[in-house]
């Protein structure tokens, strides 16, 4: 059926395995999750956007980040909302939707760069229907292809290492100064506030560092499928439900705002 070229354009989504019986608890699981993501990450840009002495630079650039989770988040999780609820041989997607959808969860990753990966993918026919995953991305798409796609997997695999490789050494470069201002400072104060914030920090990049570079590689290994939908579901629903947690809360004047708009209610 693989040397096959389908003349339609309908796409079947393998989605995530889950019984019957534990479809209604993980569609809740999931939903409590997209609902918190988008909740915390609007109140924040609502908040920054509304403060005015929020209105400088530092809490302008901290609207970037709930910006990017929101469209990361919801690029994904009400089709995969819709599709657990579904009878496998019903998850369909059309060839374009799927073009789309892989576009803006590569956006969500890194723009520029994956405008050239998925202008690699496009030019390949496909002769496959079933995509390999909960969500459409890059790798999924040339998958669908019988042409030869090693181009796209060493590009893919390059840019990774690069990408993850530099940004692991930004973090540790970031860090060390930090903690060099730490050692010789002696703010007490400053040094405790300082060693809070980039736990937490820390704590949500290796998640999304772990989780990213996971279910990238996993994709070049199919019997370790159910590891990298796992991989690729914690990327988008981890990191965007705690940013607000830790650059929101973590922030004085943020967590003042709020505290004060909660007792205004009250």
């Amino acid at each position: 059926m693989d040397n096959l070229t389908f003349t339609n354009s309908i796409l079947l989504v393998e989605g995530l395995k889950v019984t019957p019986q534990s479809s209604q608890p993980v569609f809740i699981l999931l939903l409590l999750a997209y609902v918190f993501t988008m909740v915390s990450n609007i109140g924040l840009i609502f908040l920054i956007s509304t403060e005015k002495n929020l209105h400088d630079p530092m809490h302008f650039l901290f609207c970037n980040l709930p910006l990017n989770d929101i469209l990361g988040t919801t690029v994904i999780m009400p089709r995969l909302l819709q599709d657990i609820l579904r009878e496998t041989s019903e998850r369909n997607i059309s060839y374009a939707e799927c073009v789309i959808q892989a576009y803006f969860v590569h956006v969500f990753t890194a723009a520029c760069h994956y405008v050239l990966m998925i202008g690699l993918t496009l030019r390949l026919s496909h002769c496959r229907y079933k995509i390999e995953n909960p969500f459409c991305d890059n790798a999924s798409l040339f998958k669908l292809s019988c042409e030869n796609v090693v181009i796209n997997n060493v590009y893919g695999l390059v840019y990774t290492v690069i990408v993850l490789s530099l940004s692991a050494l930004c973090i540790f470069i970031t860090y060390v100064k930090i903690a060099t201002v730490c050692i010789t400072s002696k703010n007490k104060a400053l040094n405790s506030k300082a060693i809070k914030t980039c736990s937490t920090h820390l704590a949500v990049y290796l998640i999304m560092f772990v989780s990213g570079a996971t279910f990238i590689l996993l994709h070049r290994f199919p019997e370790y499928s159910d590891s990298r939908k796992l991989a690729s579901i914690m990327f988008h629903i981890v990191p965007s439900g705690l940013n607000p947690l830790v650059y929101g809360l973590q922030t004085k004047e943020i967590r003042q705002k709020i505290i004060k708009n909660c007792w205004r209610k009250k």
